[in-house]
C-alpha cells in the first residue's frame, strides 16, 4: 500500500480532500518542530505555542470527524484508530507536563524530544497505513466532503492538551465548546505575556487553566472513551 506522503494531489481527491488537508498540516508540523528545536527562550516558546495551536485542533478534528468514518469503512479501522488515539493520549499527557516545566531546562528538552518522536510516529502511522486505506474506501467526492467538515471542526477546536477528556465522541464533542473558548482566551493572554511580560496576564491564564481542568473532569466528557486508550506503551501493548 502506497503512502500518501508524496502522491499527487489529484490522486488524493483534489486540494480540498481531507487527505490533502491532513498532509498540509503534517508538513507545517515538521517545520514547527524543526524551528522549536533550533530556537531558545521567548522565540522557542512562541514556536511551541504555535505548535500547540496546530497539533490539538488537528488531532481533535481527526478524532471527531475522520476516525468514526474510518471505523465504518476500513476493515481494521478500529485497531488502527485506537493505536493513534493512544499516541494522541500520550502527546496530551506529555504536553500537559511540558506546560508545568521550566523552559530551556534539561527536563523541558527531554519532554519535548519525547513529544516530537511521538508526533512523527503519528504522522507515519496515518500517512503510510491509515490514510491509504481510507483513500481506497472512499471516492473523491466523499473525501472532499470530509475535508470541508474536518476544516470546520479544526477551526473551532480546543488548542491545548486535555488528557482527561475522551478521545472519541460524544465526550470530546461535548467538551469542545467550553474548552475551545478557554483555550483560545489563554492563547491571547499568553501571546500578550510573551510580547510584554505581565503578571496579570499570567495569572488570568493560570486561572483559566484551572477552570479547564475542572471542566475536563465532568463525567459526561469521558463518554465514548475506550479504556485501553490510556495504555502508555502502545507498541508493546499491541505485542502482548
Amino acid at each position: 500500500m502506497t503512502s500518501i506522503a508524496h502522491r499527487p494531489i489529484d490522486e488524493l481527491g483534489g486540494p480540498t480532500s481531507v487527505l490533502v488537508r491532513q498532509r498540509t498540516d503534517h508538513v507545517e508540523l515538521d517545520h514547527l518542530i524543526r524551528a522549536a528545536h533550533e530556537s531558545h527562550g521567548v522565540e522557542r516558546q512562541k514556536t511551541v505555542n504555535r505548535l500547540c495551536r496546530l497539533v490539538f485542533p488537528h488531532a481533535f478534528a481527526g478524532e471527531s470527524v475522520l476516525w468514526p468514518v474510518i471505523r465504518r469503512v476500513v476493515p481494521d479501522g478500529e485497531a488502527q484508530t485506537l493505536e493513534i488515539e493512544r499516541e494522541h493520549q500520550q502527546i496530551n499527557e506529555l504536553f500537559t507536563e511540558l506546560e508545568r516545566t521550566e523552559p530551556d531546562s534539561i527536563a523541558y528538552d527531554d519532554l519535548f524530544a519525547q513529544i516530537t518522536d511521538l508526533l512523527r510516529q503519528d504522522v507515519r502511522d496515518e500517512e503510510d497505513s491509515l490514510f491509504p486505506e481510507l483513500r481506497d474506501a472512499l471516492d473523491d467526492r466523499d473525501l472532499r466532503r470530509l475535508g470541508w467538515v474536518w476544516l470546520a471542526v479544526r477551526r473551532t477546536a480546543p488548542t491545548r492538551p486535555h488528557p482527561v477528556v475522551a478521545r472519541r465522541p460524544p465526550g470530546n464533542a461535548l467538551a469542545a465548546l467550553p474548552l475551545t473558548v478557554i483555550d483560545r482566551s489563554r492563547d491571547g493572554l499568553d501571546q500578550l505575556a510573551l510580547r510584554a511580560p505581565s503578571r496579570l496576564a499570567a495569572r488570568a491564564s493560570a486561572g483559566l487553566a484551572s477552570l479547564a481542568g475542572g471542566i475536563e473532569r465532568i463525567g459526561v466528557l469521558r463518554v465514548g472513551e475506550r479504556p485501553d486508550t490510556h495504555i502508555t506503551d502502545t507498541h508493546s501493548a499491541d505485542a502482548d
